[in-house]
């Protein structure tokens, strides 16, 4: 018997009794941002590795760590790990800059990172996420935040937290960064590796460490004063202070988290996470921001954005089990033909119909009729010279004969 050949350490399966759940998702989406004006955008799951690396940023983990790259006719490609650097690639690339803005995209799809799998995170995984071009107020970071807030609500997810926080401009941010090196650096021998190798090339990104030993660091008095301190300039504190006034006005339950950076170089002034309290430590189920210079980072001309990506397979884990969908009917008999032309004739008028194809005893094909359709459709030769169906409501027990072109009417 040949070897059996298993799924790749890190991917899984999405199985038909699974599917459902993840159509809710989806279809959720398409409903709550068509109503905000977003378009769904798809792009290939490899781009230029370069994309990546001035993209998201080559002192992220991403970047360093976690891409899949690989060498094709002398080119480096790289399956994509986020998708907004692919998304503003697209923007560019198909003069979408010429629009009226706001140009609102959102997309679906898988993404890949290789990372230690866990609950909730796996090596491929899945997102949905929305990206807003040309509005640089705050009133643009409001609307995404809110949107994220509906769409979760909409999936009956109400036992949620939103973060935000402000990274100011760059210009604000480079005597903030500063701080942070000179408050941490005699602490620089207890800090991880990964802290260590931050601290020259991306000191913000220490706060957003989650070992344990560093975020005792943090929270000693000095270091809190510094982290604390209002570093952004006076227009970064006004987009900041408009943000939580339009948040105020919209009823969304905020709290500020002065730690919170995001994992990735592009961001700047506003960042937040949606958190929920029923994941443990991996407990962020939405995360995004403002990227003002990602555009012209990338070849494209200045063009403020601001978005946010969420995990599907994290949202799969806070949501009630969804009930497999029954078969609208299911045709029990032992004339093949017949049961073949009556599930074809009420295909054609919607319903969802199967029949035995390996022609199985009556008693079997009832018994599967039963646990996988509302009705039970009864064609025996009786009916079938009579030209008649004898329909049978599986939840009541109920049975009728009708004429065989009124079957669907009893449906």
């Amino acid at each position: 018997m040949a070897k059996i050949i298993n799924v790749i350490k890190g991917t899984k399966d999405i199985l038909p009794q699974d599917v459902e759940q993840w159509h809710k998702l989806e279809k959720n989406a398409l409903e709550v941002f068509t109503k905000y004006g977003y378009k769904e955008i798809r792009t290939p799951i490899f781009e230029a590795t370069e994309l990546f690396a001035r993209g998201v940023g080559d002192t992220t983990d991403i970047v360093n760590k976690e891409m899949y790259t690989f060498e094709k006719s002398d080119r480096s490609l790289t399956l994509r790990p986020e998708n907004t650097a692919g998304v503003v690639r697209s923007f560019i690339e198909n003069g979408m800059a010429r629009l009226s803005a706001p140009v609102k995209l959102w997309y679906k799809g898988p993404m890949f990172r290789y990372e230690r799998p866990q609950a909730g995170r796996q090596r491929q995984f899945h997102q949905v996420g929305v990206e807003m071009f040309g509005i640089k107020e705050p009133a643009a970071d409001a609307e995404v935040i809110l949107l994220a807030v509906n769409y979760l609500k909409s999936l009956g997810l109400n036992d949620l937290e939103v973060e935000i926080n402000s990274l100011g401009c760059p210009g604000c941010r480079e005597e903030y960064k500063k701080k942070i090196k000179e408050v941490l650096k005699p602490e620089f021998d207890n800090l991880c590796e990964d802290c260590q190798n931050r601290y020259e090339k991306n000191p913000l990104r220490l706060l957003d460490c989650k070992v344990d030993s560093c975020k005792a660091i943090f929270e000693k008095p000095e270091i809190q004063k510094v982290i604390h301190s209002d570093f952004i300039c006076e227009e970064c504190a006004q987009h900041y202070k408009d943000l939580k006034s339009y948040l105020n006005d919209l009823n969304v339950n905020y709290v500020e988290n002065k730690l919170l950076v995001r994992g990735l170089d592009y961001y700047n002034r506003t960042v937040f996470e949606i958190k929920s309290n029923n994941l443990g430590s991996q407990n962020a189920v939405c995360g995004g921001g403002r990227y003002d210079s990602l555009v012209r980072n990338l070849g494209g001309d200045d063009t403020p954005a601001v978005g946010w990506a969420m995990g599907m397979e994290r949202l799969n884990s806070l949501l009630p089990a969804v009930e497999p969908k029954k078969l609208d009917a299911y045709i029990v008999s032992n004339n093949s033909s017949e049961a073949f032309k009556l599930a074809e004739e009420l295909r054609a008028q919607g319903f969802n119909v199967e029949f035995d194809l390996a022609n199985k005893k009556f008693t079997k094909q009832l018994e599967k009729a039963s646990k996988c359709a509302r009705f039970a459709l009864i064609l025996g030769e009786d009916e079938i010279n009579a030209d008649k169906v004898s329909v049978k409501n599986l939840s009541t027990s109920e049975q009728v004969t009708v004429d065989r072109k009124e079957t669907g009417a009893k449906l």
